[in-house]
C-alpha cells in the first residue's frame, strides 16, 4: 500500500514537471561529434522502439574499487577473498532519491513500473519505447547512421534531461554510441598442408630455455596447435581436473556461431582427450548458434581456449544482435546492443565461469566516456568476485583497428581531426587482462599488435613502475604528442596470434589475429586456476596487480613492434611494453608462483 501511494505521489509530480513550462529546464546530457565514416540518413522510424539503458550513479563505487584492489593484491591481507554478489550489489546500489526521481520523470512520460526492469543492484532501469517517445522524452532527433563499411544503427548526437536529473543519471544509451565492436581476426584462410612450408618431418627442434623441456617442434614456426602453446609455455604434463568448481568460457557476438562438427575435427587433430564433449552453450536475448553458419571467429575462440583447458567445463555465450540493422518494419526494434545485454547476464549470474575471454572492441574514441567508464566498472564488479576478464589488444598497432597501415585513419573524433595514437576499447579498461601478439619461435611480437595508452582512463597504480620504466627508455621526445604517457598502458601480456590452425566447414585452415592470443592466454589461465583450486585457494579473479607484481613467470619480448599511424609504432624491449606486456606465459614457473 506504501509503495502504491508513493508511486502515485511521484507520477503526479512528475507529470507537473513535464509541462510545457517545465520543459525549459532541460540541459543537454551529453553531446558528440559523430565518428569518422558514420553517414546521417534517413529519420528514424517513428514507431521503431528503442530499449533504453538508464544507468544511476553507483552509491559506493569508490569502496568496491578499493576493496578490488584488496582482494586481488597478493600483498594484502585480503587476497582471494573475493566478494559475493550480493555483497558487490549492497556496494553499488543507487541513493533511493537516484531510482524515485528516474522513476517519477519515466512516470511522467506515461510510463508504469511494470515497464520497467533493473538490474540486480538497481543501478540500471532498462524500457522500451517507440522513438517518438524517446525523442519527446531525451529533447533528441534519432537518426539512420549508416558506416562506409554497411553497418547501421538508430542513434542521435545529443541528448538532454531536466537539469535536476543530471545528478541521478550517469547515462542513457542507446544515443551517443556509434562503437562497431568488430571481432579481433586479422586473417583467415582454408589450409592444405604445403611441403614447401612445413618443416621437414625430420627437423630438429627448436630450442627454447622457457619452453618445456627447453623445446619446441619446429612445426610450431609455421602452425600453431595446443600442444606448441603448450610446449611454448611450459605446460606438458599438465592435466586439469574437471570436478573443482572451475570454469572458462568464450563471448560470441555479430552471429558468430560455435561449430559443434568443427570443434569434434579439432579435437580429434590436437586434443583426442576431449573427443565427443563440447561446451555449454548459453543464449543470451536470443542468442542463437547455427550450425549451418560457422564463424572463423567463434571457432577459434572455443577450440583454443577450451582445447588448451580441456577437461575444465567450458561455456559459450551467444549473444543475439548484429549489425547491419535495417530499421523497416520487419525489425521493429534496434536489437544491436549486444555488449551490454551480455554485460547484464553475466552480473546477474550468481556464480559465473572464472575465466572470460573476449576477442572483441573498437576505437576507444568511438565509445563515449560516460559508456566507457560505466563498462569499465561493471567489469570491475566481476573482478571483485573472482572472475578474470581478458580482452585482445586489438589488431591495427598503434592504430585504429585496420591491420593495414596504409589505410589507416589516425585522427580524432573531436572536431580537432587532431593526429594521434588511437587507443582500443574494452582494452583500455584497467579492470580487465589486456593480450597483445608475438609469433615465430622463438617468439617476437607481431606488427599487429594493439597497444598503446588510453584517452579515457588514468594510469593504474599497479603499472606506474613497469611503465614509467619504459616511458623513461622511450624519452620525451619520441612520438610526442601522438599518446597520452599518464593514461592505462596496455596489452598486460601476451600469447601467440599466427597461423593457428582451426578447423571451419569441416577444413583446416589458419587464422591470426589477438583474437588467437586472447583465449589462449585464457586458457592458461583456467590452468592456473586449477591448480589454485585443487590446492584449496581461491581463483586468481583480477590479475593485473598480481602479474605487474611478479619478478618471473613471464617470458619478455625484446623485438618486434607494432607499426601503425604513418609510424613504426611502439618497440618490444626488456620489460614491460605498449606491444607485448609483460610478455608470454611460463606456465610452469606462475603454477608454483601461484600455488
Amino acid at each position: 500500500m506504501k509503495c502504491s501511494l508513493l508511486w502515485t505521489v511521484l507520477t503526479v509530480a512528475a507529470f507537473a514537471a513535464a509541462t510545457p513550462a517545465a520543459r525549459h529546464s532541460l540541459k543537454v546530457k551529453e553531446s558528440i561529434a559523430v565518428p569518422r565514416g558514420w553517414a546521417k540518413r534517413d529519420v528514424a522510424p517513428r514507431h521503431m522502439r528503442l530499449n533504453l539503458r538508464i544507468a544511476l550513479p553507483q552509491s559506493n563505487f569508490a569502496l568496491l574499487e578499493q576493496e578490488l584492489y584488496e582482494v586481488s593484491d597478493p600483498a594484502h591481507e585480503r587476497y582471494g577473498a573475493h566478494l559475493s554478489q550480493a555483497e558487490v550489489n549492497e556496494l553499488i546500489a543507487p541513493r533511493p532519491e537516484s531510482v524515485q526521481q528516474v522513476k517519477a520523470w519515466l512516470a511522467g512520460h506515461g510510463l508504469r513500473e511494470e515497464d520497467l526492469s533493473f538490474s540486480p543492484a538497481g543501478d540500471w532501469i532498462k524500457v522500451a519505447v517507440p522513438v517518438s517517445l524517446a525523442e519527446e522524452m531525451l529533447d533528441a532527433e534519432y537518426h539512420v547512421y549508416e558506416h562506409s563499411e554497411g553497418d547501421t544503427l538508430v542513434r542521435t548526437a545529443s541528448y538532454s534531461l531536466p537539469e535536476h536529473l543530471h545528478e541521478h543519471v550517469e547515462l542513457i544509451q542507446p544515443t551517443t554510441l556509434f562503437s562497431r565492436f568488430r571481432g579481433m581476426k586479422t586473417s583467415f584462410r582454408l589450409h592444405e598442408l604445403d611441403a614447401s612450408v612445413a618443416p621437414p618431418a625430420s627437423a630438429p627442434p627448436i630450442h627454447v630455455p622457457s619452453a618445456s623441456g627447453g623445446k619446441v617442434d619446429a612445426s610450431c614456426n609455421t602452425t600453431i596447435t595446443v600442444q606448441c602453446l603448450k610446449e611454448l609455455y611450459n605446460a606438458v604434463g599438465y592435466t586439469p581436473k574437471a570436478n573443482t568448481g572451475n570454469q572458462i568460457a568464450a563471448t560470441g557476438y555479430l552471429d558468430q556461431f560455435a561449430n559443434l562438427a568443427d570443434l569434434q575435427l579439432f579435437y580429434a587433430d590436437q586434443v583426442p582427450a576431449a573427443i565427443n564433449t563440447s561446451f555449454k552453450l548459453v543464449s543470451i536475448n536470443g542468442g542463437q548458434n547455427n550450425q549451418s553458419e560457422p564463424g572463423g571467429e567463434a571457432n577459434l575462440d572455443t577450440q583454443f581456449a577450451f582445447g588448451i583447458s580441456h577437461p575444465i567445463p567450458a561455456t559459450f555465450y551467444t549473444t543475439a544482435g548484429s549489425p547491419p540493422f535495417i530499421p523497416d518494419v520487419g525489425t521493429p526494434t534496434d536489437s544491436n546492443e549486444p555488449y551490454l545485454d551480455w554485460v547484464d547476464f553475466v552480473l546477474n549470474h550468481p556464480n559465473p565461469p572464472q575465466t572470460i575471454s573476449t576477442s572483441y572492441g573498437d576505437d576507444e574514441q568511438t565509445v563515449p566516456l560516460s559508456f566507457a567508464q560505466r563498462v569499465c566498472n561493471d567489469f570491475a564488479q566481476l573482478g571483485a568476485r573472482g572472475v578474470t576478464l581478458t580482452f585482445s589488444s586489438g589488431d591495427g598497432g598503434v592504430g585504429d583497428g585496420d591491420p593495414d597501415p596504409a589505410t589507416q585513419q589516425c585522427f580524432t573524433n573531436d572536431g580537432h581531426n587532431k593526429t594521434e595514437f588511437l587507443a582500443a576499447f574494452p582494452a583500455s579498461c584497467p579492470f580487465v587482462t589486456t593480450v597483445g601478439g608475438t609469433h615465430l619461435v622463438p617468439e617476437t611480437a607481431i606488427s599487429f599488435s594493439g597497444g598503446g595508452f588510453s584517452n579515457v582512463f588514468s594510469r593504474p597504480k599497479y603499472q606506474d613502475q613497469q611503465v614509467e620504466a619504459f616511458l623513461n627508455k622511450l624519452g620525451p621526445k619520441t612520438f610526442a604528442g601522438l599518446f597520452n604517457k599518464n593514461g592505462r598502458a596496455y596489452p598486460d601480456v601476451s600469447a601467440q596470434a599466427d597461423n593457428f590452425r582451426i578447423f571451419f566447414e569441416g577444413r583446416a585452415a589458419l587464422i591470426a589475429g589477438t583474437s588467437a592470443s586472447c583465449p589462449t592466454f585464457a586458457g592458461f589461465v583456467a590452468l592456473l586456476n586449477d591448480a589454485r583450486l585443487r590446492a584449496g585457494k581461491p581463483p586468481l579473479g583480477f590479475l593485473n596487480p598480481l602479474i605487474y607484481s611478479l619478478k618471473s613467470g613471464f617470458n619478455d619480448i625484446t623485438t618486434g613492434n607494432n607499426p601503425g599511424c604513418g609510424t613504426q609504432g611502439f618497440n618490444a624491449t626488456k620489460g614491460w611494453d605498449p606491444v607485448t606486456g609483460l610478455g608470454t606465459p611460463n606456465f610452469g614457473v606462475l603454477e608454483k608462483l601461484v600455488v
